[in-house]
C-alpha cells in the first residue's frame, strides 16, 4: 500500500510539473507570437488622422548641411541655423517638417545622436511643428562613394544634391550580415521617442523602389517594418510609394507597402492630372494619405497648382526643401557643374537670408495654411 501511495504521489507531481511546463510553453509561445504588434486597422488609422490638423510642411535639411551626416554629426549640428529656419517654416504656416537621419551617426554615438534629435524636437515644439522621422533612403545623386563619417564633400556648384548619401550604403542594404546593427539603430531610436507627440509618424524607408548603386531593398524593408512593429510606437509607421503605379498588378515591393503601412505615403513631382490620379488610386485603400515629397517647378509641380488638390482631399503635403543652401536643390535634376542659378528654381522656397524666392508664392502659401490671418 505504501509503495502504491508513493507511486500515486510521484505521478501527481509529474502531472503537476507537466501542466506547469505546458502552461509555461504556451505562455512563451503566446509572447513570441505577440512580440510584433499588428498593422493599425483602418478604423484606428482614420481616428488618428481625424485628430490631426491637416499636415502641411516641407522636407527640411539645414542650409548649412550638405547631407544627413552633416546635419546630425556633433561637429556640424547647427542649432542656431535650425532654430532660425524652423522659425521661417512656422511663419509660412507650416505645421510639419520631414527630416532624414543616418545610421552611421547613431552607430558612432547613440546617446549623443538621440540627444541631438531631442534638441531638434525641442526646436520643432518651439515653432509649433511636428516631425516625420525618416530612417533609411536609397536616394543619392552626385556622390558615388559609400557614406562615411567625418568631413563631408563640399557642394559641387550647379549640381543638384551633389553630396546626399544613402542610408545605409548599398553594400549594407544587400548584406543581411549588416542588418543586426541596423536593427539596434531603428529599435533604439523609435523606443526613445515612441510616445513623443512631437513626432507625427515614422517613415521607415524612403524610396525603397529606387535601385541606385544596386540597392535591392525589399528584404531589408520587410525587416525594418518588423522591427518597428516590435517596438509598437504610438505613432504610425509608413514608407512612401515612389512612382505612380503602372497598369497591371503592382510590384511585390509596392504591394508590401500597400499591405503594411498604417498611413499610406507617396511622392509625386508631376503635374496636377497625375496628382489627381495618384490620390484617387490611393484613396481606394481607405487609409490616411500624405504626400511626403512634391513641388518641382520645372516639372509642372507648383504650390499654386498642386497644394489646393491636397487641401481639398485632406491629403498631407510635404514639399521638398525650405532654404536654398549646400544641397543645391534649387538647381534641377541633371543640372551641369558650374551652371548659373536657374531663373526658375526647382525646389526650395527661401534664400539664405530668409527672403522669398517668389513673394507671390509665399503669399499663396500663407493663404493656404491660414497664416495670413494671424
Amino acid at each position: 500500500m505504501k509503495h502504491a501511495a508513493r507511486m500515486i504521489n510521484v505521478l501527481l507531481r509529474l502531472s503537476c510539473l507537466t501542466s506547469v511546463a505546458l502552461s509555461l510553453a504556451a505562455t512563451l509561445s503566446l509572447s513570441v507570437a505577440d512580440a510584433a504588434s499588428p498593422r493599425w486597422s483602418k478604423e484606428k488609422a482614420a481616428q488618428w488622422y481625424q485628430r490631426q490638423p491637416w499636415p502641411v510642411g516641407c522636407n527640411y535639411i539645414p542650409s548649412t548641411a550638405i547631407n544627413q551626416i552633416e546635419t546630425w554629426q556633433a561637429e556640424t549640428f547647427d542649432v542656431q541655423t535650425i532654430d532660425r529656419e524652423l522659425g521661417w517654416a512656422e511663419a509660412l504656416g507650416f505645421n510639419t517638417v520631414r527630416v532624414f537621419l543616418h545610421d552611421l551617426v547613431w552607430e558612432a554615438d547613440p546617446a549623443g545622436f538621440k540627444k541631438r534629435l531631442g534638441q531638434f524636437m525641442d526646436l520643432c515644439q518651439k515653432h509649433h511643428l511636428r516631425a516625420i522621422i525618416t530612417f533609411f533612403t536609397n536616394g543619392c545623386y552626385g556622390y558615388e562613394g559609400e557614406p562615411r563619417l567625418g568631413p563631408q564633400p563640399a557642394p559641387t556648384p550647379g549640381i543638384h544634391n551633389s553630396g546626399w548619401v544613402q542610408s545605409p550604403g548599398a553594400a549594407s542594404v544587400n548584406n543581411p550580415a549588416q542588418w543586426g546593427r541596423l536593427e539596434k539603430y531603428v529599435v533604439d531610436v523609435i523606443s526613445a521617442f515612441a510616445q513623443d507627440d512631437r513626432i507625427l509618424l515614422w517613415c521607415l524607408y524612403n524610396e525603397p523602389e529606387s535601385t541606385r548603386k544596386g540597392a535591392q531593398s525589399l528584404p531589408l524593408l520587410r525587416e525594418v517594418f518588423g522591427w518597428g512593429r516590435r517596438v509598437n510606437p504610438s505613432q504610425p509607421l509608413t514608407a512612401p510609394i515612389m512612382k505612380f503605379p503602372k497598369p497591371g498588378p503592382p510590384s511585390e515591393l509596392v504591394r508590401f507597402l500597400e499591405e503594411n503601412c498604417d498611413v499610406l505615403t507617396f511622392h509625386c513631382y508631376s503635374a496636377p492630372t497625375e496628382v489627381e490620379a495618384f490620390v484617387k488610386l490611393l484613396h481606394t485603400f481607405e487609409r490616411p494619405l500624405i504626400c511626403t515629397e512634391y513641388m518641382a517647378r520645372t516639372c509642372g509641380s507648383t504650390f499654386q497648382n498642386t497644394l489646393p488638390i491636397y487641401k481639398r482631399e485632406r491629403v498631407g503635403a510635404m514639399s521638398f526643401g525650405l532654404v536654398a543652401g549646400k544641397m543645391n536643390t534649387h538647381y534641377p535634376w541633371g543640372s551641369k557643374a558650374g551652371a548659373p542659378e536657374p531663373q526658375v528654381w526647382f525646389h526650395d522656397i527661401l534664400r539664405g537670408d530668409g527672403a522669398p524666392y517668389d513673394p507671390q508664392e509665399v503669399a499663396f502659401l500663407k493663404q493656404m495654411t491660414g497664416r495670413e490671418s494671424k
